[in-house]
């Protein structure tokens, strides 16, 4: 399988600054990304069903983005991405995750990254 790049959009009705907040605080993460993190400098550990995995924090702009590399990629050019911006014409935020999936799985990630944004909004207010 070859592994492919994809970006998906999100808008959200809530400042750059909280959604960073939730990107990167580990009492919002385990609110809608993950059931337990632990964070030890630049190294996140994420808990899903009793199975850990790291990730490094790589790249960090506040409120702007984060960059995460796992540490089991196949490929360690992969990353995981969340890049916060805001639409000039009607001044929501926009959130761009941009991940890498098999090219016969990338509509399931989306599916995947649909539901994760939901329950995001959901743990925001709305």
């Amino acid at each position: 399988m070859e592994r492919v790049k994809f970006t998906s959009e999100f808008i959200f009705r809530a400042s750059p600054s909280i959604i960073y907040q939730f990107l990167t605080d580990p009492a919002c993460l385990t609110r809608w990304f993950c059931d337990e993190v632990d964070i030890n400098d630049q190294t996140y550990t994420f808990v899903w069903n009793g199975a850990a995995e790291i990730a490094e924090l790589i790249e960090d702009k506040e409120p702007e983005m984060v960059r995460f590399a796992w540490e089991d990629a196949d490929d360690e050019d992969e990353y995981l991405e969340f890049s916060i911006g805001k639409s000039p014409v009607t001044g929501e935020t926009i959130v761009h995750v941009t991940d890498f999936a098999d090219d016969d799985e990338v509509d399931d990630q989306r599916a995947l990254w649909e539901k994760q944004l939901g329950r995001m909004k959901a743990a925001m207010g709305g």
